[in-house]
């Protein structure tokens, strides 16, 4: 099998495209005949004579090439072998090969790939070509790849949007059905994803909606319909590129490491709108208790002279009182009492500005503690390879 390209990978559909030479050999004693070299004859021989009936177990959709003519060839050696040459262009899950009858044809296959985005975008992706005989048993049909680790070849320069060919592997397999077992061969193609694309597209722009949500603390609290539209603002932007991320994926169950990503780029956004909501009712009810502290008496001092006298010195909007007076024990109570409810006031008063400037601080340090662990996390367990994966040629 020599592989031309292989395109269309689909997260959605869970299939892919390969284009390929196929080649097919085997043997039949009845086809040998007295001569030095191998015959070149028409395909439309092949009616007339036995051949496998080879198919891709795990294909979709598949179909032969037309133009100019059909391209395939049937050569016959002197000893009776028989190659038949095919060109294949398919959107597959797995690929197989046959041996002993050489076949070559072109082909466009569309083929399943069971696709774990789990680590999506930093996964990498394992499909294979799958091929069998469609009747004839183990028994009656051997399959094996004529070249062992060498029968898959790939054009020089083959590349791909989104991933890169890493290496494949070529098995042998013995499938078990109802109606018996067959002989079956898989190659194995082990794609790697490129992250370029969605590092430029979808993680610097989350980056720089959570950086420009933190704005907003250093903007003043009374800026409300600033800080209020630069908040919506982010929040619509995060979640609009959260829509855009999953709509080219399909709808899975589990959770995937964009989606940590994004959902906690939002969280975070959403974080900063919340911290602006609880500053301002914060200062709203300080300034409301400091009009109502204004009425009728602007300020009020009260100093202990001795156990049962105080001088009160009141701070009217036109006069000034001063008094020093013995107070009884129910005034003194009632002294002592206002003087303890204006100290949580006062600390109320300095509350936003100190949540202020704990957001300043705690956001950006969050948000980078989160990338450091995130990018280490995901990006080890991800290059991580399994056991079965040490027999992989590299391309």
């Amino acid at each position: 099998m020599h592989v031309l390209s292989v395109s269309s990978i689909s997260e959605v559909d869970m299939d892919y495209t390969v284009d390929f030479y196929f080649r097919q050999h085997w043997t039949d004693p009845r086809l040998a005949f007295d001569y030095d070299e191998e015959l070149c004859i028409s395909t439309e021989m092949l009616d007339r004579m036995w051949w496998p009936d080879t198919f891709f177990a795990n294909a979709k959709l598949a179909k032969f090439h037309y133009a100019t003519t059909k391209n395939h060839f049937l050569r016959i050696r002197p000893n009776g072998d028989v190659l038949h040459s095919l060109r294949y262009k398919i959107p597959v899950a797995s690929l197989t090969e046959l041996i002993m009858f050489i076949l070559a044809r072109r082909l466009t296959v569309t083929a399943m790939c069971n696709m774990d985005l789990t680590f999506f975008p930093m996964d990498s992706q394992i499909c294979s070509l799958e091929i069998e005989s469609f009747g004839y048993l183990m028994k009656d049909i051997h399959y094996k790849w004529l070249e062992e680790g060498k029968s898959v070849k790939f054009e020089k320069g083959v590349q791909m949007p989104q991933f890169v060919i890493h290496s494949h592997r070529q098995k042998e397999k013995v499938i078990g059905t109802s109606t018996g077992n067959y002989s079956r061969l898989a190659c194995e193609f082990h794609f790697v994803r490129s992250m370029g694309y969605y590092i430029i597209q979808i993680y610097v722009p989350s980056i720089l909606i959570v950086i420009l949500s933190w704005v907003s603390f250093w903007l003043s609290r009374d800026a409300v319909p600033a800080r209020v539209a630069l908040g919506i603002t982010t929040v619509l932007t995060m979640t609009t590129l959260i829509s855009s991320t999953n709509a080219s994926l399909p709808k899975i169950s589990y959770l995937k490491s964009i989606d940590v990503y994004l959902v906690t780029c939002f969280v975070m956004v959403f974080s900063s709108l919340v911290e602006f909501a609880s500053v301002s009712y914060l200062t709203h009810r300080n300034s409301k208790i400091v009009r109502t502290q204004s009425n009728g008496v602007a300020e009020t001092e009260v100093r202990q002279i001795s156990n049962d006298k105080y001088q009160i010195r009141a701070l009217c909007k036109s006069t000034a009182l001063d008094a020093a007076k013995p107070l009884s024990e129910v005034t003194r109570n009632a002294i002592r009492s206002g003087v303890d409810r204006k100290i949580p006031c006062a600390a109320c008063l300095a509350a936003p500005g100190v949540i202020e400037n704990i957001a300043r601080v705690c956001f950006p340090v969050s948000f980078l503690l989160f990338n450091c662990i995130y990018w280490v996390v995901y990006l080890h367990i991800s290059k991580k390879k399994p056991e079965d994966m040490t027999d992989f040629v590299p391309i």
